[in-house]
């Protein structure tokens, strides 16, 4: 398809999906527009500008000129006029030439300033998306995103496309956004081929189509795009609608990771908080709590006071995006300048590093960035040790000398800075400064990644791959990279579908939470499934919920995620989504008690055995699994106790049905009995005492 029909297909959604973004536009390119209708409305008839119009007027009465020489020549000899109007009819040429050379020169300056213009718009549309949260900001920025491609822009579309799939900041409208995302991907666009191999997957939008899907992922990753190469090689790690093929899951993962840890290197880091909705209740997420507006806000009004604590930390959020706050390298550079003069030798190495690095608010300067850092390291904070180790190592600054790098590094990594430890490996990797040791790389890189290091993973990965100092591990290697891939730039969509799910915003929410798990994120897939299960998107229908539910519990639970698998006995117990399985429940719950040692999937196994549901009855192993509930939570004591009791019941109750009645009675030691009537108040006082006890434990666990 020509440019020309995509931008006219992109202009027909735009006017009949989006019209309240475009109500507050500028009215810019409306002008631009009007002018030109207004050079149009002084064409001539055959479409032909004022000076197009005069070229052919021009050629006009040459070829006027022309006829009559050839009559006159018929009749009467050539004469020296013949000569002089051979020489106009060049001189008209040579005139048309030039005309068309300034209209050529014309359409060119045209088209570098549309170039310019189109680019400008889309760098600070996409700017304010990027660095902003803010509602009305990023409707801003969606409105130059607008602007840009209506001038021309495939990359403004292809955002302004996933933002009507998703529905950030635009209404969300899944076949406006697949009309558009289809004119894309027949111009070549990897970004528009990715979404349709997703919208294929699973089944938004269109029907169910896994082929199809698989053929755009493959094109899409051909054209460069490393979220389909994380989508590819997650099908082929799991074996999802492709076999299990640990090597070309190696080789797609690979190449998505070297992007991240090239945009690591020269960026650094963007933590992004990944919030489970499974515990949302308790506001948990893996890398900490998302900070509430409330609470940033109280801790700006403790900083603006003097505290110290609250100025190192807010400077190092802005710094950093972590936590669900905005990264801000200016209020970074102004809370971080104000625990300096408080003292804070944190906010002094951190100050070193904005220096040594350079961002958009502070230019890279060497010479600062070792200030800071000396006056950090002389009070033995870790951040300036690392920051003067790099320096030596590289150059920054200062001559190289890899003795000073290794002895300020050791000195970092003795107080457990992941940095240090990170750059240790790396000198023994590569043999700068000592004698190149593998295997005090790896245990370095080990130690580094265990904290998240995400160069640290991605040079474990390499060596595994590779068999460099350690036996070559496929499975391993895969993993790290996989590791790797899930600290990219596209983990951001984590929290915009969080943010969304808190809006009440479920269909947008489900959207992107099922694309994210689609690239492989566990937590995605169980957030997939629980909006599936507890919430009801417009998008699936009631009848298929639980069945797609069930799909990404098992993929979680594939990777290890212990509630999952409970979720997956549950389903199987009660026929959520297929039919009832007592055997495959007690075997899910099996393996989250045996290797995630969960006491809610001991307890059910528990119940399993007490009642010979999926597996014999056995009563001595239901205690134990009831036993090992107990000891494994103190959430459990309360249900335990009460399945004990019955437990014991039942067991009383077998006993007695079973036994020769006769020859107990005969037994029993009527003189005993008496004397145990004799003493029913401190048997009343012990049952009274167990209750308190119970009501005591209950009221702890509250």
């Amino acid at each position: 398809m020509a440019q020309g029909g995509l931008r006219y297909r992109f202009l027909m959604i735009v006017l009949v999906i989006i019209p309240p973004v475009l109500a507050n536009i500028d009215n810019s390119v409306t002008k631009k527009k009007n002018s030109q209708t207004k050079n149009e409305d002084v064409e001539d008839d055959n479409g032909s500008t004022p000076l197009e119009s005069l070229v052919l007027k021009e050629n006009h009465v040459a070829s006027e000129s022309k006829q009559s020489e050839s009559v006159t020549a018929q009749k009467i000899q050539p004469s020296p006029n013949t000569n002089k109007n051979e020489d106009n009819g060049k001189k008209l040429q040579e005139t048309n030439n030039g005309s068309k050379q300034i209209l050529q020169d014309q359409q060119e300056t045209v088209n570098n300033k549309q170039a310019q213009e189109m680019e400008e718009y889309y760098q600070n549309g996409t700017k304010i998306l990027k660095r902003s949260r803010d509602k009305n900001l990023r409707k801003e920025g969606y409105k130059l995103l607008v602007k840009a491609a209506d001038i021309g822009s495939t990359k403004a579309m292809e955002r302004i496309a996933y933002a009507l799939l998703f529905g950030d900041q635009l209404p969300q409208n899944v076949t406006a956004a697949k009309d558009l995302f289809e004119a894309l991907a027949e111009n070549g666009s990897h970004k528009a081929q990715t979404a349709l191999g997703f919208m294929h997957a699973t089944g938004i939008g269109v029907g169910f189509n896994q082929p199809k899907a698989l053929v755009y992922y493959t094109f899409a990753a051909l054209g460069g795009n490393f979220v389909a190469h994380m989508i590819l090689g997650n099908k082929y790690l799991n074996g999802i609608n492709l076999p299990r093929r640990c090597e070309a899951a190696l080789i797609h993962y690979k190449t998505a990771a070297k992007y991240v840890a090239d945009n690591v290197a020269l960026r650094g880091e963007i933590l992004t908080e990944k919030v489970r909705l499974t515990e949302r209740a308790e506001n948990r997420s893996s890398n900490g709590e998302i900070m509430d507006f409330d609470l940033y806000q109280y801790f700006q009004f403790i900083a603006e006071k003097g505290d110290l604590q609250s100025q190192v930390g807010l400077g190092q959020l802005h710094l950093t995006g972590s936590k669900g706050i905005e990264q801000d390298y200016e209020k970074a550079f102004y809370y971080l300048s104000k625990a300096v003069r408080g003292g804070s030798t944190n906010a002094l190495g951190f100050l070193g590093k904005m220096y040594s690095e350079g961002n958009e608010i502070i230019a890279q300067n060497n010479e600062t960035a070792l200030m800071y850092f000396r006056m950090a390291a002389k009070r033995d904070n870790p951040i300036g040790l690392t920051g003067l180790g790099s320096a030596y190592l590289y150059g920054k600054g200062v001559a190289v000398d890899y003795e000073k790098a290794l002895k300020y590094f050791k000195k970092a990594a003795d107080k457990g800075w992941v940095d240090g430890q990170f750059h240790l490996g790396v000198m023994h990797y590569t043999g700068l400064g000592v004698k190149r040791d593998y295997k005090v790389a790896i245990k370095y890189f080990h130690h580094a990644s265990q904290a998240g290091h995400a160069l640290a993973l991605y040079n474990l990965a390499q060596m595994y791959g590779s068999g460099t100092g350690v036996v070559r591990s496929c499975l391993t290697a895969t993993e790290l990279y996989k590791n790797v891939c899930e600290r990219g730039q596209w983990t951001e969509r984590f929290l915009s579908a969080y943010f969304a799910y808190k809006e009440n915003n479920i269909d947008s929410a489900f959207l992107q939470y099922l694309f994210l798990a689609e690239q492989g994120y566990e937590m995605a897939q169980s957030n997939t499934a629980y909006i599936l299960e507890y919430e009801q998107s417009a998008l699936i229908s009631k009848m298929d919920c639980y069945h797609m539910a069930l799909i990404y519990w098992n993929r979680a639970a594939a990777q290890g995620y212990s509630y999952a698998r409970i979720k997956l006995g549950d389903y199987y117990y009660y026929g959520y989504g297929t039919k009832v399985d007592y055997e495959t429940a007690a075997s899910h719950y099996r393996l989250a008690a045996e290797q995630q040692h969960n006491a809610q999937a001991m307890f059910n196994l528990a119940y399993m055995y007490e009642h010979g549901l999926g597996t014999e009855q056995d009563l001595h192993l239901a205690k134990r699994f009831y036993d090992l509930a107990a000891e494994t939570s103190i959430d459990a004591y309360i249900p335990v106790f009460l399945a004990l009791c019955k437990l014991g019941t039942i067991d009383l109750i077998h006993s007695v049905q079973y036994a020769n009645l006769s020859e107990v009675w005969k037994q029993i030691n009527l003189d005993g009995l008496l004397l145990l009537w004799h003493l029913w108040d401190i048997f009343l006082i012990i049952i009274l005492t167990l209750l308190v006890a119970v009501l005591r434990i209950y009221r702890q666990v509250q």
